[in-house]
């Protein structure tokens, strides 16, 4: 099981305020910040950890961003995936698949896709039936 994860991030500030806009409606924020002030070896001037209670997804500014990944996050509800949907657009995403069951993976598995300001691929899905 994984714990956490971090990408490393072109622009700092942006990065945080558009993952804090379309992570939101899945019940995610920013839960830390650390600074270069605390932590004098850190590899940028600031991370942030976003998540529920726990930071498990990681920001950290860089010269050049991670390469594109895919990073899908599980949706609490259908509703949830739209929501995301929509405020990630909102934040400056591309969409790179609407809200939608994909039951090629399977009869439950309802998911969204958008091109985030960074070149990733975010996915919210939500295994639940409708």
């Amino acid at each position: 099981m994984i714990d956490h994860m971090s990408i490393q991030v072109l622009d700092y500030e942006k990065s945080k305020a558009f993952y804090t806009q379309a992570l939101g409606p899945l019940g995610y924020s920013v839960v830390m910040e650390i600074t270069r002030d605390q932590v004098p070896e850190l590899p940028s001037s600031a991370v942030c950890g976003l998540g529920e209670e726990r930071p498990d997804f990681w920001l950290a500014g860089a010269k050049a961003p991670t390469s594109p990944q895919h990073l899908a996050f599980r949706a609490p509800s259908r509703s949830s995936v739209d929501a995301f949907f929509k405020a990630a657009l909102a934040a400056g995403a591309k969409s790179n698949g609407e809200p939608g069951v994909r039951a090629h993976y399977h009869p439950n598995y309802y998911g969204a896709f958008v091109i985030d300001i960074n070149g990733h691929n975010l996915e919210a899905v939500c295994h639940d039936p409708a």
